[in-house]
């Protein structure tokens, strides 16, 4: 039994197989099967003779004590790197962030008017795109290391009490065992002290001129009651050795050997746990920087045609054109009322028009004005100084702008399909502007909505209303299962308002949500809340828009039909039965009204991810978004609160179990 409890305790030098969560091995075992084998073998089988020297020390009186400081070292060692990886989970966070709202100060300085368009904007959009990807990675990253750090704090929580119990088993049975060796040894010494007096009175002997009888027993007599004292020592001493021998065989044979195994399997769990982490830590470090080599530089390989494969960012940055994009600045203005060939005084148009332009140019110009040389149109290598001028030469020389105007060019991202996957599940954030590659960007330039002066119309005609229609009747008549205002409200709070502090919880100005909603029910195509502008760079009130959407529904987005069973479901007591209930419900909601929550709580999810800087976690938003979206039954009242606001945190706890994430 003691070896069979040595062989099984020993830690072994690499831990068991992974567990379901753990990453892959590296490419290179995934390459050779043989070194990938090598590693999963089990702890080297030790020798007789090393064997035989473990055993007398760990079975030896202070084999308990020895195993316990080992442990205590071993739980030292897990807290340790529990704490670097929070610690190190926290500064990537940071760095992911700052990377992100960087490139995303890039992104918009690109989109402003004083700087320069055309490839260069396009350049900027592609370079902010690789960055969020690098950010994503670098989030995904943090928080795997968050999740490793709490568990191996949750494995020492554990272990500590263990460590706790088998160290006041074991050593009270080691105590217990001393405790009948010292009786012994105190009922050996008053045996041996009454013998030796007993020898003396036998024998006539005084012991310093002390010797004498009390009171008026005869020697005969006093030899008689020291022989009975003698007898009756001997009697206990016997008595007291054989307690102490069964104590220690007791402790040798079971007590002993069972708090050394149950000792050893803990110093087992926690070495395997740590070295399984440690594991982990080094395998998303390697996907972490391939993941974002990979980024930066997809393989083209990969990709069925290589033409079609996504661009690197240096490839990106190669096709930036200054040539090109002083091009179309210069053309941008060649149809304004100063734009005339050097030497002309009259703008270059068809013939059938000049005489008209020429008198247009006559009212409206000063003689000064049209004689000034014109801005050149086009190089001069193009446009010779004594060429004639021919419109329609002109007109197959210009160039055209270097994005198109229409909503053509919002195309598929060329990015979908061939990015590289990160070693862990990655959050559903959709991009903040669209993807261009391989075709030329959208305008950046979009006009501003109507105004009436603040930026908003008081007075729009609801021309599509979305207030207080149902989720249904808007699938049905826009086509599009989550509603564009939704949508919207979505890409608002994502781009500028993650990291607002109390985001969902502070309410908005009643002025700019009411001046919103009638833009929505207007005709919500045309509302852009990617310009901060749009909605007065108040992203409380865009939050507050949305929940002001879903308290007119018709029926709640939960729907009343579902209220009595979410409740239900809520009142169980064990999480995984409560989420497969909810789960269930979920599932048989209408189309519009599980697509429209999918993408809620997906956003939301994104919300709580941000919980450090805007102090909104599960719980809180729960709290603000209960009511809300599960509404009031016919059965419901205000005792529901409570369980309405479950429903929601159960949700957000398991949405990648009960949604995907695609």
């Amino acid at each position: 039994m003691a070896d069979d409890a040595l062989h099984d305790g020993l830690a072994p030098t690499t831990p068991s197989p992974r567990d379901p969560d753990a990453p892959p091995l590296s490419a290179t075992s995934a390459d050779h099967p043989a070194a990938a084998l090598e590693v999963r073998q089990g702890p080297p089988v030790i020798s007789e003779e090393l064997k035989a020297r473990l055993d007398k020390v760990i079975y030896s009186d202070i084999g308990v004590t020895t195993l316990l400081n080992r442990l205590k070292q071993s739980v030292a060692s897990a807290k340790d790197f529990a704490t670097f990886l929070k610690k190190r989970s926290i500064l990537e966070d940071e760095h992911a962030q700052g990377l992100r709202k960087l490139s995303r100060s890039l992104y918009d300085a690109a989109h402003r008017s004083d700087n320069r368009q055309g490839t260069y904007s396009y350049g900027c959009v592609e370079l902010n795109r690789f960055h969020e990807r690098m950010a994503d990675h670098g989030l995904q990253f943090a928080v795997s290391l968050h999740q490793m750090a709490d568990n191996l704090n949750e494995l020492t929580t554990n272990i500590e009490r263990g460590r706790k119990q088998w160290k006041q088993t074991g050593l009270s049975a080691e105590k217990r065992v001393l405790e009948a060796e010292a009786l012994a040894e105190k009922a050996k010494a008053k045996y041996e002290s009454l013998a030796e007096q007993y020898d003396r009175v036998k024998t006539g002997e005084k012991h310093g001129g002390k010797f004498g009888f009390k009171g008026t027993k005869s020697s005969a007599q006093h030899e008689e009651e020291l022989l009975r004292k003698v007898q009756h020592a001997d009697s206990d001493y016997s008595s007291k050795v054989q307690a102490a021998q069964s104590a220690r065989q007791e402790l040798i044979s079971t007590h002993r050997p069972q708090a050394v195994r149950n000792i050893q399997q803990l110093i087992s769990e926690c070495d395997s746990g740590l070295t399984l982490q440690m594991q982990k830590f080094g395998t998303f470090n390697e996907k972490l920087l391939l993941g974002q080599g990979l980024s930066i530089s997809p393989l083209k390989e990969a990709a069925e045609n290589p033409a079609t494969a996504p661009k690197s960012l240096y490839e990106v940055i190669q096709q930036i054109d200054n040539q090109k994009d002083y091009h179309d600045y210069i053309l941008s203005h060649e149809k304004d009322p100063g734009a005339t060939f050097a030497g002309s005084t009259v703008p270059v148009t068809p013939s059938s028009q000049a005489s008209t332009q020429s008198n247009r140019q006559s009212v409206v110009m000063p003689q000064s004005f049209s004689q000034q040389a014109p801005l050149s149109m086009q190089p001069p290598s193009q446009t010779p100084a004594h060429a004639p001028v021919q419109p329609p030469a002109l007109a197959q020389n210009i160039q055209p702008l270097p994005y198109p105007q229409t909503s053509d060019s919002y195309a598929s991202d060329s990015y979908a399909s061939a990015t590289f996957q990160p070693p862990y599940p990655l959050s559903s954030t959709p991009s903040h502007e669209p993807s261009y590659m391989g075709q030329a960007p959208p305008s950046l330039s979009k006009g501003p909505p109507p105004s009436s002066g603040n930026g908003h119309s008081q007075h729009l005609p609801p021309l599509k209303p979305v207030f207080g229609v149902s989720l249904d009747e808007l699938y049905s008549r826009d086509g599009t299962a989550v509603p564009m205002i939704v949508y919207q409200c979505f890409q608002g709070i994502e781009l500028f308002g993650l990291d607002m502090e109390g985001i969902y919880r502070l309410s908005g100005s009643a002025n700019h949500i009411s001046q919103m909603k009638a833009l929505f029910d207007n005709d919500s195509s045309q509302v852009d809340f990617t310009n901060p502008e749009t909605f007065h760079h108040d992203v409380n009130s865009v939050a507050g828009l949305l929940k002001q959407f879903f308290r007119d529904l018709p029926d709640p987005l939960f729907t009343s039909q579902a209220y009595a069973g979410l409740i239900d479901a809520a009142r169980i007591d064990d999480d995984i039965q409560r989420r497969d209930s909810l789960h269930a419900i979920v599932n048989g909601l209408p189309d519009a009204h599980y697509a429209t929550l999918r993408a809620l709580i997906l956003h939301l999810n994104k919300v709580q991810e941000h919980y450090t800087q805007n102090r909104m976690n599960a719980g809180n938003i729960a709290i603000c978004f209960g009511p809300t979206l599960m509404g009031s039954s016919a059965g419901g009242n205000i005792a529901d609160a409570g369980w309405q606001v479950r429903v929601i945190e159960t949700i957000l706890n398991s949405v990648f179990q009960i949604f995907d994430d695609d």
